[in-house]
C-alpha cells in the first residue's frame, strides 16, 4: 500500500461524508451526494438504482453522467449483469470489462464505459438498491475506492431513507385530506360531525369515516379500519372506499355491498384485513339498517332511553373468509336520537378488556348536537392521553 494511501483514503471519506450536507434537504443531499462522489473517485459516471421490491427488479432512479438511464427508465433483474450481480451478492463488485457478456444494460458499453465499481444500498438487512460508478477509459478502481463508496452508500442510503419518510408524510398529509369527506350532506332534520386523529407515532392508518348520499335518497355513514399503520394502509383504505361507495351506487342494501366489497377485497387488495360497519337510512330517516363486518356495534343514544351499543350480527372482516353472507339489523332512529360510529382506537387501551371501554364509552355519549357530543366524547375518552392506536368517530343525530 503505497505511503499516502491512508492520508487519500482519509481526505476522500471526508469529502462524502462533510457535515454540511446534513443541512440540505433530503433532495437536495442526494444530488450533492452523487456530484461528490463523481468528483472524489474521478469517476464520469455515478447511478443509484432502486430495489422495486414488488418485482424484484433495480431501477435506475438518479444519474450523473448516465442519465439515459434514469430518462429510459432503466431496469435490471436481481441477480443479472453488473448491478444485479451487486445486489444479489451484497458486497462491491469492481468489473474491468464492460460489455455484452458483464452488464445487463446496453447503455453502458454504449455511452463508453469501460470500468466499473458497484456497491449495495442496504438498511440492515433491506436491500434498497445499488449505487455504481463508471469511467470511460481503462483506469480500474481500487480496494481503497470501493472502501469510499461503501462510507459514500451509507450516506446515499441515509438520504434515500430521509426522502421517502418526507414523501410518505407529504402523501399522507394529502390522503388524509382527501379520503375525510370536505363537508357533510345537508340533509333537513339530520344534523352530522366527525373526529379523526393518528395514532401516537402520526403516521397515517387506514381508519376513515364517510356519509354520502345517492341518487336514491339513501344516506349512508361508514366507519372502517385497515389492518396496519402505514402509507400503503392508507393507500388500500382509500381503494376499499372507493370500492364500496362504487357498489353502494348498485343500489343494493349494506349487507350485499359489503359482500362485493368484500370479493374485491380477496381478488385485488391480497392479505388485507379491514373491518367496516356501514349504517344506511332513507327518507324519512326514522331507521337504519345495519351491517358490520367484523366492526365495533354503534352506540344509540336517546333522551328517554338509556344508551346502548346496537346488537348486530357481526360477521368477519373483509378479506377474512370468502364468500360469507352477511346480515343486516333494523335499528329505529327516533326523534331526539344519535347514532355515533367509531373506530376501535377510541375505545382499546393496553392491558384493558375491550368490555370496559366499550362501557365508558357509552357511558360517555350523552345526548345533544352532533358535534357537542363528538367533542365531549373525545375530551371524556382521549383528554390528554396521546392515542396508541388512530381514532375516526361519526356522529349523526335526529333533532326532536
Amino acid at each position: 500500500m503505497p505511503a499516502d494511501s491512508a492520508e487519500e483514503r482519509l481526505s476522500k471519506l471526508l469529502a462524502v461524508t462533510d457535515t454540511t450536507l446534513t443541512r440540505l434537504d433530503a433532495e437536495k443531499q442526494q444530488a450533492e451526494l452523487l456530484d461528490r462522489i463523481r468528483l472524489v473517485l474521478d469517476a464520469d459516471t455515478v447511478t443509484v438504482l432502486v430495489h422495486e421490491q414488488a418485482s424484484d427488479y433495480l431501477v435506475a432512479e438518479v444519474a450523473r453522467g448516465l442519465e439515459e438511464e434514469v430518462r429510459q427508465g432503466v431496469r435490471v433483474p436481481i441477480g443479472a449483469g453488473f448491478a444485479g450481480s451487486v445486489a444479489a451478492r451484497r458486497h462491491p463488485v469492481l468489473l474491468e470489462r464492460v460489455d455484452e457478456s458483464t452488464v445487463a444494460n446496453p447503455i453502458l458499453w454504449q455511452k463508453g464505459v469501460r470500468t466499473m465499481l458497484g456497491v449495495p444500498l442496504l438498511s440492515g438487512d433491506r436491500l434498497l438498491g445499488v449505487l455504481h460508478v463508471g469511467r470511460l477509459d481503462d483506469r480500474p478502481f481500487s480496494e481503497i475506492d470501493a472502501q469510499v463508496l461503501s462510507v459514500a452508500a451509507e450516506r446515499v442510503t441515509a438520504a434515500m431513507l430521509s426522502a421517502t419518510a418526507a414523501a410518505e408524510r407529504a402523501a399522507a398529509n394529502l390522503l388524509e385530506r382527501s379520503l375525510l369527506p370536505a363537508r357533510f350532506p345537508v340533509i333537513e332534520g339530520l344534523e352530522f360531525a366527525g373526529r379523526y386523529t393518528p395514532s401516537e407515532d402520526r403516521m397515517i392508518g387506514g381508519d376513515w369515516y364517510d356519509v354520502f348520499t345517492l341518487p336514491s335518497g339513501a344516506l349512508w355513514l361508514v366507519t372502517g379500519d385497515v389492518a396496519g399503520h402505514s402509507l400503503q394502509a392508507a393507500v388500500r383504505m382509500g381503494r376499499v372506499k372507493s370500492a364500496l361507495r362504487a357498489y353502494a351506487l348498485l343500489g343494493g342494501g349494506p349487507a350485499e355491498t359489503l359482500e362485493l366489497t368484500d370479493r374485491k377485497v380477496h381478488h385485488f387488495e391480497i392479505d388485507t384485513m379491514v373491518t367496516v360497519i356501514c349504517a344506511v337510512t332513507r327518507p324519512p330517516y326514522d331507521s337504519f339498517e345495519i351491517c358490520s363486518a367484523g366492526h365495533l356495534p354503534p352506540v344509540l343514544a336517546h333522551p328517554d332511553r338509556a344508551t346502548s351499543l346496537v346488537e348486530l350480527k357481526v360477521g368477519p372482516p373483509l378479506g377474512a373468509v370468502r364468500d360469507v353472507r352477511r346480515v343486516a339489523t333494523e335499528v329505529e332512529f327516533l326523534p331526539g336520537s344519535l347514532l355515533a360510529l367509531y373506530t376501535d382506537g377510541l375505545v382499546e387501551r393496553r392491558g384493558e378488556s375491550l368490555d370496559v371501554g366499550l362501557d365508558r364509552l357509552r357511558n360517555a355519549i350523552r345526548i345533544g348536537p352532533a358535534d357537542q357530543v363528538c367533542r365531549e366524547t373525545m375530551q371524556r375518552l382521549v383528554a390528554d392521553r396521546v392515542p396508541a392506536d388512530d381514532i375516526a368517530m361519526l356522529a349523526v343525530r335526529r333533532p326532536s
